[in-house]
């Protein structure tokens, strides 16, 4: 029996509604690590996983894998979970994602964020060449040593929104920097790592002042974000 009119439609319609679920593609999530992204060896981090109030599950992927599952709560109130690292070593150190979930969907996954473990190995010594104090346009070269033989070195600016450069060597680093600007003034800490994600102690602090241009640049905020706090916990 052929069959009826009504239920090509309803075929139709099932069709349609199951291709456009199929279709659609939720927004990707952000993760964020607070209070940062280095975290001192056996101290705790929390990792937050920001997607929709329709987001019914949220999933956390460490190194490919999944590490851990939550669903929001209240739901349908909030539009981020927390997943909690108590102890930080070694082992919890590494590259994280995050998914959620809406109905049968799930999104795409949101940004790395690479976790980092510090206070691993010995501490290193930071310093600036020529001079701490530069110009507006000079160039300056930091350097970072560490007495214990590494491969590679990290050297980052205070400030939330900075990132790290990185540099290869054994027990020593250089990390050119210039034509300073006023943005390049700031502290600087450097730190020894044989992996992206277990960093040693972090060095002693170097402020580079950066002077010239109108009115006294060297008193010149650098950056929003900057604030120490972000050493506080070394």
């Amino acid at each position: 029996m052929p069959p009826t009119p009504v239920a090509l439609l309803c075929l139709g319609l099932h069709l349609s509604l199951r291709t456009s679920i199929q279709s659609e593609v939720l927004s990707r999530p952000i993760i964020q690590a607070r209070p940062s992204f280095m975290v001192p060896k056996g101290q705790s981090v929390t990792l937050w996983c920001w997607g929709t109030r329709e987001a019914e599950e949220y999933r956390l992927h460490f190194e490919g894998g999944v590490a851990a599952l939550k669903r929001p709560k209240p739901p349908g109130l909030l539009d981020k979970v927390k997943f909690l690292i108590p102890t930080m070593t070694s082992s919890t150190a590494g590259q994280y994602h995050c998914f959620y979930r809406r109905g049968e969907l799930w999104s795409e996954p949101s940004s790395s964020l690479d976790l980092v473990v510090t206070g691993m190995y010995d501490t290193p010594t930071l310093s600036v060449q020529p001079r701490p104090e530069v110009a507006l346009g000079d160039n300056v070269t930091f350097f970072c040593h560490l007495a214990t033989a590494t491969s590679t070195f990290f050297l980052l600016k205070e400030g939330r929104s900075s990132r790290p450069q990185r540099s290869l060597g054994s027990t020593q680093a250089e990390f050119p920097v210039g034509p300073v600007t006023v943005a390049h003034q700031g502290t600087y800490r450097c730190f020894g790592s044989y992996n992206n994600h277990a960093w040693s102690f972090p060095s002693n602090p170097v402020m580079l002042l950066v002077t010239g241009g109108a009115g006294n640049s060297s008193l010149a905020p650098t950056d929003p974000a900057d604030s120490p706090g972000m050493w506080r916990h070394f």
